[in-house]
């Protein structure tokens, strides 16, 4: 889709100006007041966090939905469940997407029964009944030939195209289920309409279908695809106990039989108003968009917080290493075990981030790619897989044939161990510093950018302002922090290497 451009005017100068003056450390506080003050926070009745931001830079708005659920939250055996239900989501409502809801509702319980019949011989394994499967599977696909004449597809995208609607998507991640669109801003009620629908009446139609369709899509993007599959052995190995350690996408023997009542379920809990944050940016009045979201958000029912308890990873006690064997070019993941914010510690490892490979100045770039010629590439990532947990900080890497995996992780150290031994200057961290700033205030020119990360922050630190105060303790960042927190955390015994390498047979 065509993304609606941005006629940014007085704003674009304006934002010009802040980033100068943010350059010359002067406007932390003022962005901090400034952004807070333009904020408007709702917590409706049945617990639904709403933010909206005026802007009138053009006729527009974008909006976020933010439930607070990932593939953290999947019971073992499950694994998948919250990547299959974001699929769901777009396959309509009692309203959306049928011809004819009475009679097709006859039809997808029959699917459903017929599914979880199949489901529990298929699960028998080597035990059993080949042939009561394929007779269970036969009728299963007649069932789903006939519902088909109900079902109008991508109804909900097409509502949205034919609106104006751009940037329609949606992400399932360990921590966060996301949903965004942009549409003209005559067109909120709409959207209010079609989201607290989906929030209120979603119709699991064409789940066993889906079922499938996710299952051949772990093939190809996972499976498939080497870095990848390194990274999902990497976290695998990496995280022992904490559910961190699940790929969001699934298990293969998992995915296999994810069922549909489960997924009903894990619907109701977690999609709950009271575990969802929305925000609002762009062309609108205030008032009245939140009259609109109170009208159609706010019967939605309550649900009683979940209890499920979340495994904590317990320390490391010593390096983990890897190794996958792929017809494909030599790559490199490392990780180590950090907190998540709000730890200060957190903002520390930002910091070093950006020092390392932010750019052709960072470190990594100039000493391994440029002087060295031991990389081909080497970036470094601060919070992976999920900020709501202590996570990872990782450096991912490919070697400049000829040389090896093992020459560029010793290079790698070598840059490690000199921040550890010798302090930043002055003048490199506070240019790191500056670009961090520029960094995040760029994200918020956009509406969509401004909406996506006061959403994220609200929904994972709990307050949107953690956008504004993060700038201002990065500003705190002292080179013997640097030193400190590279001491504690960037050590052999807290380490987990993963290598790809080709079959030498």
């Amino acid at each position: 889709m065509t993304a609606i451009s941005e006629h940014t005017g007085s704003k674009g100068f304006i934002l010009f100006i802040i980033i100068i003056l943010t350059l010359l450390g002067l406007t932390s506080e003022a962005l901090s007041f400034d952004l807070e003050k333009s904020v408007r926070k709702f917590t409706l009745n049945n617990g639904l966090k709403v933010l909206m931001v005026e802007r009138h830079s053009s006729p527009t708005v974008s909006f976020y939905i933010r439930h607070k659920v990932g593939a953290v939250e999947e019971k073992g055996g499950r694994t998948g469940t919250a990547h299959i239900l974001e699929h769901m989501m777009f396959k309509g409502t009692k309203t959306i997407g049928t011809r004819n809801f009475k009679e097709e509702r006859k039809m997808l319980d029959d699917i459903a029964s017929m599914g979880n019949a199949l489901d529990m011989e298929r699960v028998k394994g080597e035990t059993a009944d080949k042939k009561k499967i394929e007779e269970l599977d036969r009728q299963l696909k007649i069932l789903q030939k006939k519902a088909k004449k109900y079902i109008l597809e991508n109804e909900i995208g097409r509502l949205y195209i034919e609106n104006g609607g751009v940037k329609l998507n949606a992400s399932t991640g360990r921590d966060l289920t996301t949903y965004q669109v942009s549409l003209p801003s005559n067109k909120i009620e709409l959207w209010a309409r079609i989201e607290a629908d989906r929030m209120t009446n979603p119709v699991f139609r064409e789940f066993y279908s889906e079922r499938s369709v996710v299952t051949e899509e772990r093939r190809q993007v996972i499976e498939s695809i080497p870095g990848r599959l390194l990274m999902e052995q990497f976290l695998a190995s990496a995280f022992t106990a904490h559910p961190y350690r699940r790929p969001v996408i699934g298990w293969a023997s998992d995915m296999r039989f994810l069922n549909i009542d489960y997924t009903k379920n894990f619907f109701k809990t977690y999609y709950a108003p009271n575990n969802t944050v929305i925000a609002v940016v762009g062309d609108i009045s205030p008032a009245k968009t939140i009259d609109i979201i109170k009208r159609y958000f706010g019967e939605i029912p309550r649900q009683e917080p979940s209890l499920l308890h979340i495994t904590g990873e317990p320390p490391q006690k010593g390096e983990k290493r890897i190794e996958v064997i792929y017809d494909a070019s030599p790559q490199i993941i490392i990780g180590y075990h950090k907190p998540a914010l709000p730890s200060f510690d957190d903002y520390v490892f930002d910091v070093i981030d950006s020092i390392l490979s932010s750019g052709r100045t960072s470190r990594f770039f100039k000493a391994l790619v440029e002087e060295k010629g031991v990389a081909e590439r080497v970036n470094t990532i601060n919070g992976i897989p999920g900020a709501r947990f202590p996570n990872l900080f990782t450096i991912l890497a490919a070697p400049r044939y000829p040389h090896t995996n093992s020459e560029l992780e010793d290079a790698i150290y070598s840059e490690i161990e000199k921040l550890k031994r010798e302090p930043v200057t002055e003048r490199e961290i506070q240019k790191t510093k500056n670009r961090l700033k520029a960094d995040i205030l760029r994200s918020l020119d956009s509406n969509a950018g401004l909406a996506g990360m006061l959403s994220y922050y609200e929904a994972i630190a709990g307050d949107f302002r953690y956008v504004t105060r993060h700038i201002e303790v990065i500003d705190k960042v002292t080179p013997e922090d640097i030193m400190r927190a590279a001491k504690k955390y960037l050590n052999k015994e807290n380490r987990t290497v993963a290598i790809l390498k080709r079959n030498e047979q």
